[in-house]
């Protein structure tokens, strides 16, 4: 019985103190901030990358979506984000959004493209710490001049 309890916290302890170790990791949340100057709702080859916008994490619960956690970060001078979460957020239902562009004429968010969930937990099986969301995108308020023959490019041949 002793020899079947000690091989027991054999192989247990190493797989407790790995959980353990792991749990505490912080999560690392990658992304960019664009300008779609062409107001087509996505990334084109006349979009730029914003240099000192505001993006949130948010994280609510997912029976009454109350907020339980925010996190801000600032995009660096090639428009991307990293931000930091400390702790696993289980269950709740998390998210990077837009906050706020520098650019004075490219503040407003693209819908659809204002947001982008993410997971910020290890229970689903991902063992990375890092984790991307999706481009989020403000809109210039007018579109650029060549952005008609731009977007040509991006139609099939028949609506062209």
């Amino acid at each position: 019985m002793a020899r079947l309890l000690l091989l027991f916290a054999v192989v247990l302890l190493p797989v407790v103190l790995v959980s353990a170790a792991i749990k505490g990791t912080p999560f690392h949340i990658r992304g960019h901030v664009y300008c779609d100057t062409c107001q087509c709702g996505f990334e084109t080859s006349a979009t730029y990358y914003i240099s000192g916008a505001t993006v949130r994490i948010v994280c609510k619960q997912r029976e009454n979506m109350v907020t339980t956690y925010t996190m801000d970060g600032v995009t660096d001078s090639t428009g991307s984000f990293n931000i930091k979460v400390e702790d696993d957020k289980g269950d709740q239902i998390c998210y990077t959004k837009l906050v706020s562009s520098p650019v004075a004429d490219c503040k407003t968010p693209d819908l659809g493209r204002d947001r982008s969930q993410i997971i910020l937990t290890r229970s689903n099986g991902a063992i990375s710490n890092l984790h991307y969301s999706n481009a989020l995108g403000f809109r210039k308020e007018k579109p650029l001049a060549g952005c008609t023959e731009l977007l040509k490019k991006y139609l099939p041949y028949d609506e062209a």
